[in-house]
């Protein structure tokens, strides 16, 4: 299959010579109209993967899960097998989302599944790891295993149990993704199945064939001097021969100081050879709590956009190829929390992070606030945004009490009205709608189901219906354009009764969601709520159904499923 971009060209050459900005280029997304899920067939066929297969998290540098897909059932059963192609034993608590390319399915889980015999799980020895699974596609055959040692310094960096929770990006033989450790790793898709080893790492302990054959990694935390909170779960994005990465740089155990602040939060990498090409530390001091978002790239308003979202609840947009001296270059910042909110651990602050991935459909992007899942419920934000713009776009500005603008603003409240500060309205501000609550009985009265609340989720958008679950267990559906003076069109929204970790799936006009007590709710594309079924699982699913080549793959907490009309 012939590549758009030649692996021999760095995406600032590829900028500087229009290859990226023509009109056929499969990143473009400048209000043309276009259905998301062709867009994602357009995007998918400048990879080496299969035209129907998901290489990514969201599938595309949109990050839109809407796949192509044919006969997906709304119906099966775990425990008889109903419309069960073929089932898979993960860890006992799986994060990751899966990723289907060349034949292969890649998740990551933890090690309790124990497929690699130096590395037991049994009744005597229990050897925690974070591990990425690679499955053939057509049976479930387990092939190879990566494995990620837990790191010394224990859970303040790598959460015991947690396993991988970022999704691999996969282009050709080839797939990055970040793990547990901190590091970004390139591996063979085919590990030692081809009987080689290939470079430069070959220091690998051993090459069976049921382990990874490593191509090169990155210690993020060894060479940028980063400190992840609890863990890393971004799942990179890759344009040409470059990569974009999070580094989850977060607070220490205490939850109240920044051991790197002047880390690097975001950066840009060579996906050959793991050089840095710049890098970013934006939040820098202003980390609430830890940076889980994942990036997100497209061509918007008439130039090329990385989309960071940050761990101070501010949205980012860079040129992707940096300043040219190492550095980033900002586009444009979106503080998504109100001024005046305070951040408080638990359930009593209202200032959030950005934990989902930011969203780009039909030129506008889309992102919703949330918290770290320990830290419990409470209220939350869906914003639309116009990335055109330069510089601070946010809604509101914070002055003084002499009206001048803010400066060194602290990071547990930007704006205090005890000491006479001021929030003003934005001139530059780039918001098209804003969803905080609507009041669908007309009492004027904030009820919990005519709120959002903090998602960990990342919105599905078609047909210019949008989707998202919030963490309070709350599905809801709006309009993805219409609005009022700026606040969203909410069409409903549906209590599951559990929690929502995960993102919803949209395709073949059906829309899929999960929830922590194990339902698949299935619904209707349609501003009317319409619920087609609700099927269990068997067990909590904190991760978002995905379909390739006509087959829908969902894991619970231990198993992965691919489910088929014929199960075969």
């Amino acid at each position: 299959m012939q590549r758009v971009f030649s692996v021999g060209l760095g995406l600032a050459t590829l900028l500087a010579t229009g290859l990226v900005l023509q009109a056929a280029s499969p990143y473009a997304q400048d209000g043309k109209g276009k259905d998301p899920t062709q867009e994602a067939l357009d995007q998918i066929a400048a990879l080496e993967v299969g035209k129907l297969d998901w290489p990514m998290w969201g599938g595309t540098t949109f990050r839109n899960n809407t796949p192509l897909g044919k006969n997906i059932p709304t119906e099966w059963d775990v425990d008889e097998g109903t419309n069960i192609k073929w089932k898979a034993e993960l860890g006992s608590q799986t994060y990751g989302n899966a990723v289907i390319a060349n034949g292969k399915v890649f998740i990551g889980t933890n090690n309790a599944a124990g497929y690699v015999s130096r590395y037991p799980w049994n009744d005597q020895i229990q050897t925690d790891l974070g591990v990425l699974l690679c499955f053939d596609e057509k049976d479930g055959q387990f092939l190879w295993q990566h494995s990620s040692p837990k790191l010394a310094s224990g859970r303040v960096h790598d959460w015991p149990l947690q396993g991988i929770c970022s999704a691999p990006y996969v282009d050709g033989d080839r797939l990055w993704f970040v793990s547990s450790r901190g590091e970004v790793v390139c591996c063979d898709t085919e590990g030692f199945h081809d009987g080689e080893n290939d470079g430069p790492f070959k220091s690998e302990d051993n090459e069976n064939k049921d382990e990874a054959d490593v191509i090169w990694k990155y210690d993020m935390m060894g060479q940028l001097g980063s400190s992840q909170h609890n863990m890393c779960s971004c799942s990179v994005i890759g344009v040409g021969d470059v990569l974009f990465v999070n580094t989850s740089n977060g607070v220490d155990e205490s939850h109240i100081n920044i051991p790197a602040p002047n880390a690097p939060s975001f950066f840009a990498m060579n996906r050959d050879t793991g050089k840095v090409l710049w890098t970013d530390k934006s939040p820098g001091i202003r980390i609430l709590h830890g940076q889980w978002s994942s990036p997100t790239y497209a061509e918007l308003g008439g130039r090329a956009q990385v989309l960071f979202a940050g761990g101070d609840g501010y949205l980012y947009s860079f040129d992707p190829k940096g300043d040219g001296k190492g550095n980033s270059k900002l586009l444009w910042k979106f503080d998504t929390n109100p001024k005046e909110s305070k951040w408080i651990l638990g359930s009593r602050g209202r200032r959030n992070n950005i934990i989902a991935t930011p969203v780009v459909y039909d030129g506008l992007v889309y992102v919703a606030t949330g918290q770290d899942p320990e830290h419990g419920e409470g209220d939350g934000d869906l914003w639309c945004i116009d990335p055109t713009g330069e510089g601070d776009v946010s809604p509101t500005l914070g002055v003084d009490a002499d009206g001048k603008p803010l400066e060194d603003v602290p990071r547990l409240q930007a704006v205090n009205a005890d000491a006479g500060e001021k929030v003003i309205p934005n001139p530059n501000s780039k918001v098209v709608w804003h969803y905080d609550w609507f009041d669908a009985d007309e009492n004027d009265r904030k009820d919990f189901e005519e709120l959002i609340h903090r998602s960990c989720g990342t919105v599905a958008i078609k047909n210019d219906l949008l989707y998202i679950a919030d963490f309070s267990g709350l599905f809801h559906c709006l309009d993805a354009k219409k609005h009022t003076d700026g606040k969203a069109t909410v069409y409903w929204t549906y209590d599951m009764f559990a929690a929502a970790w995960g993102s919803p799936l949209i395709v073949e006009d059906k829309v899929y969601i999960g929830d922590e007590d194990g339902d698949v709710a299935i619904f209707e594309l349609s501003k009317e709520q319409k619920m087609i079924e609700e099927i269990n699982m068997g067990n909590a699913v904190y991760s978002t159904p995905v379909v390739a080549n006509n087959t829908m793959f969902i894991s619970n907490k231990n198993t992965l499923y691919a489910i088929s009309a014929d199960g075969k």
